[in-house]
């Protein structure tokens, strides 16, 4: 489908515009042993970015070849990106954090031709893929000197320099695999016009984004959200990403690169949220009184406000709480952050309205990898907490009804130049998702109110009927119950049963002080077998439930396990999304004995 794209309309372009227009600007900085953040500018990285393209042909690389890297974000990750779009190549981003047979089936799968890796270790993992691999002819170490380094190709490109290619908004950019639950992964082909459709868009409804904004880069740029929000929009608007050094340092790493804009997900504010809460209970006295006071202050100037009125006493409250307790909260932040754009799911409206209150809103947007990603976006020109916002720019979504049978929600599909070509050598599944008009069907279902807000709902693949018939969406129950600050994780399972049972890993750091206090075992497994504990759960996780849900919905019976849902055990994918097939597969015993 012909789309008319505004410049830049391709990757090469976006980064060369930026590196003239801001190169004393500071682009990425890293940790150092000193634990002090080391930055380099738009220039520095420009130049390695043209010497690498030049390296990459002496290899033989050139337009519609690929181009793969197995690494974490760093400053190498976008000098392999650009100088691969510079010849007019494929890029094909790896997770460091992923199992030897998907790496083996991308790279086959993406005929890529040059791999960069960010370690030995898995260099020598990978180490006989060449004669595995047909296509596979180089892998290059990211660090180090040696023969086989990118310091080596670099070198190449400054003695004998060469101009980038100027790729067609409708090359294929990226090829971008998708987590793969179930099933080998979709490679998902991206155009240079599919992301830089969403950069111009994105910043069309942000105008406060500027060359002062800086962002602490916490999600994966092997993935399309991190990769086009933060990456790509940061180098269009010429502002600067730090590297956050672990999970483990994200507060210590907010304080050294103080953000003003942030790229991440709601989970992120859920834990700090539930972690306010659980000092709050802890503490008591008057820093819960101000807190509590700030929070109710909060809530009613915001209906004030609706209302187009104002209260003297609320606002000196608010005042007061803001700067004894908010203060605080934003300085966890760095001090600086304005706003953060939020994905992968819907944030609760209750932390919305609160991180609001603390002078840190939180947009909510949609999209999916097969839309690079954006489809639409809540922001300062029109946020609606609860929706995942208005359409973008040029993209149209359609509701189609006839999918769910309902007046009033359905199907979401989505048309743009923000949709995908197809997925790799897949045209079964490509012709499954895409309409006959070039729509994709994201398999979402949704509903748009009377001022163009869209709401997601449910997924299909996600819902299932209970043995009453009536349809159970599970996330939006999930995501209820993980707010309790009690509560690390937890999962809704019920197809074709007769009521539904929840699996639930509690927050045990923050059960620890509880039972000290009534003399429990602090360990997980004396927790999980404490009835006082179990009981205790129930209560918080029904009360959190009642109200909001249908009672059918509503779980009977709870399941309390030791062992957490994460990347490692392989239960959540790189998005931090759980694995559905793969928990019922582990706890499925225990899952059985529920309904016995």
């Amino acid at each position: 489908m012909n789309y008319q794209y505004e410049k830049p309309d391709n990757l090469v372009e976006l980064l060369e515009a930026s590196v003239a227009k801001y190169p004393d600007n500071l682009l990425f900085g890293k940790k150092n042993p000193q634990k002090e953040y080391e930055w380099v500018t738009y220039r520095e990285v420009g130049q390695r970015v043209d010497h690498l393209r030049v390296g990459l042909a002496r290899l033989g690389v050139k337009k519609g070849d690929s181009v793969g890297i197995i690494a974490n974000n760093r400053v190498e990750f976008a000098v392999v990106a650009f100088a691969t779009f510079g010849l007019g190549a494929r890029f094909v981003p790896m997770y460091e954090q992923e199992l030897l047979k998907v790496w083996k089936y991308i790279i086959a799968d993406s005929t890529i031709k040059v791999l960069f890796v960010s370690k030995p270790e898995i260099r020598e993992k990978i180490k006989d893929f060449p004669a595995e691999i047909k296509t596979l002819e180089k892998i290059v170490l990211l660090d180090g000197e040696g023969e086989n380094s990118l310091a080596a190709l670099e070198k190449l490109g400054v003695a004998q320099p060469a101009p980038s290619i100027r790729p067609g908004p409708e090359d294929i950019a990226v090829l971008l695999y998708t987590s793969g639950t179930t099933g080998d992964p979709k490679g998902v082909l991206l155009t240079h016009g599919n992301f830089t459709s969403n950069v111009l868009a994105a910043k069309k409804n942000f105008p406060r984004l500027s060359d002062q904004e800086r962002s602490l880069s916490i999600l994966p740029w092997a993935h399309a959200f991190g990769q086009t929000a933060e990456l790509y929009c940061f180098i269009q608007i010429g502002g600067s990403v730090g590297f956050m050094e672990s999970v483990a340092t994200l507060a210590d790493d907010m304080g050294l690169v103080k953000p003003t804009f942030l790229i991440a997900v709601p989970r992120i504010f859920n834990k700090v949220y539930s972690g306010i809460q659980t000092k709050m209970d802890t503490e008591g006295g008057l820093p819960k009184k101000l807190f509590q006071m700030g929070v109710e202050a909060g809530k009613r100037r915001r209906e004030l406000k609706e209302k187009g009125q104002a209260s003297l006493l609320v606002n000196l409250k608010f005042k007061l709480a803001d700067a004894i307790v908010f203060k605080k909260i934003r300085q966890r932040f760095g001090g600086r952050l304005w706003g953060s754009l939020t994905g992968s799911a819907a944030t609760n409206v209750q932390i919305q309205h609160f991180f609001e209150d603390v002078g840190i809103p939180l947009y909510d947007a949609y999209g999916l990898t097969e839309t690079s990603p954006a489809v639409t976006v809540n922001s300062p020109l029109a946020h609606r907490p609860g929706s995942v916002g208005r359409v973008i720019e040029k993209v149209k979504v359609v509701i189609d009804k006839s999918v769910t049978g309902d007046p009033t929600e359905g199907e979401i599909v989505v048309y743009g130049p923000n949709v995908m070509v197809g997925y790799h050598n897949k045209p079964k599944e490509t012709a499954e998702v895409m309409t006959p008009d070039g729509g994709f069907r994201t398999g979402d279902i949704g509903r748009i109110d009377k001022d163009g807000f869209l709401f997601i709902t449910g997924r299909i693949k996600e819902q299932y009927k209970l043995e009453n018939g009536k349809y159970v969406f599970p996330s939006a129950i999930e995501e209820e119950i993980k707010l309790n600050p009690l509560i690390e994780n937890a999962m809704i399972y019920g197809s074709n049963r007769p009521y539904n049972v929840c699996l639930v890993v509690p927050n045990f750091p923050a059960l620890a002080g509880y039972a000290e206090k009534h003399g429990l075992p602090a360990d997980p497994k004396g927790l999980v077998k404490s009835k006082e504990i179990a009981d205790l759960l129930t209560r918080e996780i029904l009360g959190g439930l009642k109200g909001k849900f249908g009672g059918y919905e509503i779980p009977q019976r709870f399941v309390f396990l030791t062992e957490g849902f994460t990347l490692e055990n392989g239960l959540l994918t790189q998005t931090m999304k759980l694995k559905r097939m793969f928990v019922f597969q582990k706890f499925k015993d225990r899952i059985e004995t529920e309904y016995k």
